[in-house]
């Protein structure tokens, strides 16, 4: 049997997880000195609040190779095949982790994908191997589907201040921003698994709408058949309009929902509001 393992930014519903036996390795946060598993020892409620409060901001980092390793030996060991979508390796070292530890099983029938991706869109890749693995898909079958998918994914994002990526060093050539950080509501995009700056615009309100567009742009007229999620940090009612809109405007299927947690959060702050999409 074929199982799926994640990490915690994919930030996956536990029904998802009961139902698709997939095993969630979390990263970490610090504040200072104390370190939390993502989704284990932080809930994203006091995640928030601390971050709110705190002096400086935490820091984050990824499950040890040591970590995956007490994952991958015992499924292997039971006699099952392994498939594991990790957070893209250009913000985070998890794939990194993931790959040292199918290095300490030499010949384990083990794939480890570099989603490129993170947050609602490794959500959709883990769907789509799960549904491809309970269907019977191989493991390369699987693989190679999500290869594909890699390379339709789209991953629009607004945030409120480029602070958080700023400080947290993930924001790329969105550097260029920076000088007008207090005006706009940047959008900005996950593009080859890296932040990159997209549009300026001077409102949250026009920023969402001017992405919604962007959506629609990208599915033309497949929007019936385009896989959609999106995800929020703290603004759940943002997230539901959008959601609202975009069922209205390219009749599709409710999208999958998400909440941003302390690992990604961590780099948004507050009220992020982001969709994933391929066809």
């Amino acid at each position: 049997m074929i199982k799926i393992v994640t990490d915690s930014t994919a930030y996956l519903p536990e029904e998802i997880i009961r139902q698709h036996d997939i095993t969630v390795v979390p990263l970490y946060v610090h504040f200072g000195t104390e370190a939390f598993r993502e989704g284990v020892e932080l809930s994203n409620e006091e995640f928030y609040r601390r971050l709110k409060e705190a002096a400086e901001l935490p820091t984050t980092s990824q499950p040890s190779a040591g970590e995956f390793h007490s994952v991958f030996a015992p499924l292997v060991d039971a006699g099952h095949e392994v498939i594991t979508l990790t957070i893209s390796s250009k913000i985070s070292g998890t794939w990194n982790s993931a790959m040292a530890a199918k290095e300490m099983l030499p010949g384990a029938p083990i794939s480890v994908v570099d989603s490129l991706s993170t947050s609602v869109g490794l959500h959709l890749m883990v769907d789509a191997a799960a549904e491809a693995a309970a269907a019977g898909a191989t493991r390369q079958e699987i693989v190679d589907q999500l290869e594909e998918i890699k390379q339709k994914m789209q991953i629009f994002f607004v945030v409120d201040t480029l602070e958080y990526l700023a400080k947290g060093g993930r924001i790329g050539n969105g550097k260029a921003f920076l000088g007008t950080l207090l005006k706009v509501k940047p959008i900005l995009v996950l593009q080859e698994g890296a932040i990159e700056p997209l549009e300026q615009v001077r409102s949250k309100r026009k920023a969402t709408a001017r992405m919604l567009e962007l959506v629609e742009e990208h599915v033309h007229s497949n929007g019936d058949t385009a896989k959609l999620a999106i995800t929020n940090a703290l603004v759940p009612d943002e997230a539901e309009a959008v959601s609202q809109e975009l069922m209205g405007r390219l009749g599709c299927e409710a999208p999958l929902m998400g909440d941003l947690g302390p690992v990604i959060g961590t780099h948004t702050g507050p009220g992020c509001v982001g969709i994933a999409t391929y066809l």
